[in-house]
């Protein structure tokens, strides 16, 4: 079992900035990766971003320059910097961890991102 707290959304109006973050605790011997999906209504999960334990990164092209994740190793803990949001970035957002590079995805609960025009 892997237990999630995230935090850090909320609403906020068109080019404002949220942090979103989620620590990973439970049954996890070691973490390759973590990272944040997301999920607009009526659609399947996307990725947005993913970082390795070795700090390499990857990023949704339509998040690219205005994302930012970062990971504390020592802490299970993932952060989502996300700047000039936009009313398309409004989703469910979800935690997740990988235990290996061959492995399936845990989730977390997902916290609400809400961008008004």
């Amino acid at each position: 079992q892997v237990q999630f707290v995230e935090s850090g959304g909320g609403l906020v109006q068109s080019g404002g900035s949220l942090r979103l973050s989620c620590a990973a605790s439970g049954s996890i011997s070691g973490i390759y990766s973590m990272g944040w999906h997301r999920r607009h209504p009526g659609t399947q999960r996307e990725l947005v971003a993913a970082i390795t334990s070795g700090g390499s990164t990857n990023y949704a092209d339509s998040v690219k320059g205005r994302f930012t994740i970062s990971r504390d190793n020592a802490k299970n803990t993932v952060y989502l910097q996300m700047n000039n949001l936009r009313p398309e970035d409004t989703a469910v957002y979800y935690c997740n961890v990988r235990p290996g590079v061959a492995t399936g995805y845990y989730w977390g609960q997902g916290t609400q991102v809400t961008v008004s025009s």
